[in-house]
């Protein structure tokens, strides 16, 4: 696990009730970088999303590391994704295989307020870098 989500689970975890942490998620949304457009191609989109998500997804052979960015069209959802990408952003494919983002979703207190919607959508994401990653170890 990185520094950066470290950090970002600390405000949600010690975020007093849901609506806070919702507050918390939404937030991150609007930080995430500005995906290219070059980037949203119909290979990016996430299959199994109710909303659109783009995930692009490359190696950097030099640092030996997943690169990961991406977008949505709406503001939950967006906010989900800041925290996979903060989740997997820069590991090495081994590191990244040892993730399990459902784990670190429900330590945070977030599964269970989440519509089995954007569960089934966070599971095709993470999915998708699981993928990725096994594919360069």
């Amino acid at each position: 696990m990185n520094s950066a989500f470290e950090a970002i689970s600390k405000n949600i975890e010690t975020a007093a009730g849901w609506q806070q942490k919702y507050r918390q998620i939404m937030l991150l949304g609007k930080q995430l970088p500005v995906m290219p457009e070059v980037l949203k191609v119909d290979d990016a989109l996430v299959k199994g999303c109710e909303s659109k998500v783009w995930l692009y997804i490359d190696f950097d052979h030099t640092e030996n590391s997943l690169v990961l960015a991406g977008d949505s069209d709406t503001r939950i959802v967006k906010g989900l994704l800041a925290l996979i990408l903060a989740l997997y952003n820069g590991l090495t494919p081994e590191q990244a295989a040892q993730i399990n983002a459902y784990d670190e979703f429900e330590r945070l207190g977030l599964i269970s307020h989440l519509s089995p919607s954007r569960g089934n959508g966070i599971k095709a994401m993470v999915d998708k870098i699981q993928t990725m990653a096994e594919q360069k170890q």
